[in-house]
């Protein structure tokens, strides 16, 4: 593939039972994701380790590197179980308790002993938003009272949403432990943390990958109204950054979404770290082989914006068109970039410096000034081609590194075609003429190229040169 066909902002598909096949998954990333998610709020650990596996074997097949991303359940509270629904009238009393048995007391049963966390004055979302009460006390005894404020209905296992209430840093559930454990031994590249509040949790979560020998960096999930108060300091914690848009809107307002959405972007390229839009992408491809124009536009502007990834989920995990839906992303992320005429500019976001951010500028202004092909990064950890990519080059920008999981972590990032080679001192040079023998380049194409004077060692980019093939 020519490299002007290089799309910038990455595809994330998740699996799930639509695509749990090697044939499936092969399909989808020839039609375009760059990461595979896996949600472990469902399946076995026998279907991970064979999705593993058909991911490994489609990567290598199609010669593409793919990161593989573990999306822990985190303290997703829900209701428990009852018979038939629950009707709930505006003004209603409601009472709640852990395990309850609601036939035999009227409490209505959770899956997880909120009385504990929550206060008097706390708001409460049931039903996914559906239903929203104001606690009004909290017993001793575990019981919860809370006052309807409009009517609906309650069915068993729906999930509960609280806005008002700060876990403490216990959002990493005994569930998330136990798969934090099994995923270290696992050829995983990315560890989702959902609903992070503050930059403590995304810490923990790095001491506990840390101690289990696992090299999987950490992706922190927006999705709750304490996440956005603290957003700058879960940005210098985490790796990634997540709008997981479906849980935020409810614990915020549907309103504000596209407001942080853009401002999480713009601290993203601040920090540079990568961000991702989730959510109902393209909600509609679960049930009809197009999209609504309204999903079109929300992709777009996605992509205008700056976003490193868009995902997919229940689109690719369980829809009627799984490798249609990576397709139809993919034809809009590739036509957003080559005809949109606008650039997006964040205001409030402090100005970059340092040496980093000086050599980054220094390669992007030749590039453009020697109108480059494309940009090279020689990089060991993978931080010089972030670098670069985080002040959005109209270049591409392929990165050559001698260690494989850098290869992956660099496949979600925006504009970055990773490959990997061993370490040498003309590795950018041997690259280039391999990808002009490929045609991905071409003769005359000029390529300016980052490297460092000790190919192999991280932090030592210091060297810019120019190239015509």
């Amino acid at each position: 593939m020519p490299i002007h066909q290089f799309k910038r902002t990455k595809i994330i598909a998740t699996i799930g039972p639509a695509s749990n096949s090697y044939e499936t998954i092969l399909g989808i990333i020839k039609a375009g994701a760059n990461g595979i998610r896996l949600n472990f709020s469902h399946g076995t650990y026998e279907e991970r380790i064979q999705q593993i596996k058909w991911i490994r074997k489609a990567s290598e097949e199609y010669g593409k590197p793919i990161a593989i991303i573990q999306d822990l359940q985190g303290p997703k509270i829900r209701l428990g179980d009852f018979e038939g629904m629950i009707k709930v009238s505006t003004h209603q009393e409601l009472l709640f308790r852990y395990k309850a048995d609601y036939e035999r007391s009227g409490e209505i049963p959770l899956q997880y002993d909120l009385s504990k966390k929550v206060k008097r004055g706390h708001h409460m979302y049931l039903f996914d938003g559906r239903i929203k009460t104001i606690i009004t006390a909290v017993h001793a005894n575990g019981l919860i009272q809370a006052k309807a404020e409009n009517s609906g209905i309650l069915i068993k296992r729906k999930g509960i949403n609280l806005p008002d209430t700060d876990f403490g840093g216990d959002i990493i559930t005994p569930k998330d432990s136990k798969d934090i454990a099994f995923g270290s031994n696992q050829d995983i590249d990315y560890v989702a943390l959902s609903f992070v509040q503050a930059g403590r949790d995304v810490e923990k979560l790095k001491q506990k990958l840390s101690a289990l020998g696992s090299k999987a960096r950490v992706i922190a999930k927006i999705e709750t109204k304490a996440g956005v108060n603290n957003i700058d300091e879960i940005f210098q914690e985490a790796d990634v950054v997540m709008v997981a848009r479906g849980d935020l809107a409810i614990e915020t307002t549907p309103e504000s979404v596209p407001i942080m959405q853009r401002k999480i972007i713009g601290l993203g390229l601040h920090y540079k770290k990568p961000t991702i839009v989730a959510t109902q992408m393209l909600a509609s491809m679960t049930e009809t082989p197009e999209p609504t124009r309204a999903e079109v536009s929300d992709v777009a502007t996605a992509v205008i914006v700056g976003a490193d990834c868009v995902m997919l989920s229940d689109e690719t995990a369980n829809g009627k068109y799984p490798v249609e839906a990576v397709k139809v992303m993919k034809r809009v992320v590739l036509y957003t970039q080559e005809n949109s005429d606008v650039k997006a500019m964040f205001t409030g976001i402090p100005k970059d410096k340092g040496r980093q951010f000086a050599i980054s500028k220094a390669v992007i202004d030749l590039a453009k000034s020697v109108e480059a092909t494309a940009i090279v990064a020689e990089t060991k950890s993978g931080a010089t081609a972030v670098n670069i990519a985080s002040q959005r080059p109209d270049s591409p920008i392929i990165a050559v590194t001698s260690d494989k999981i850098v290869t992956n972590h660099l496949a979600i990032v925006y504009g970055v075609k990773s490959y990997l080679r061993p370490v040498d001192k003309f590795a950018a040079t041997k690259l280039t003429n391999w990808l002009l023998k490929m045609k991905v380049l071409k003769k005359d194409d000029v390529i300016v190229t980052a490297s460092g004077t000790y190919p192999g060692v991280v932090g030592t980019t210091d060297t810019i040169k120019v190239r015509v093939l």
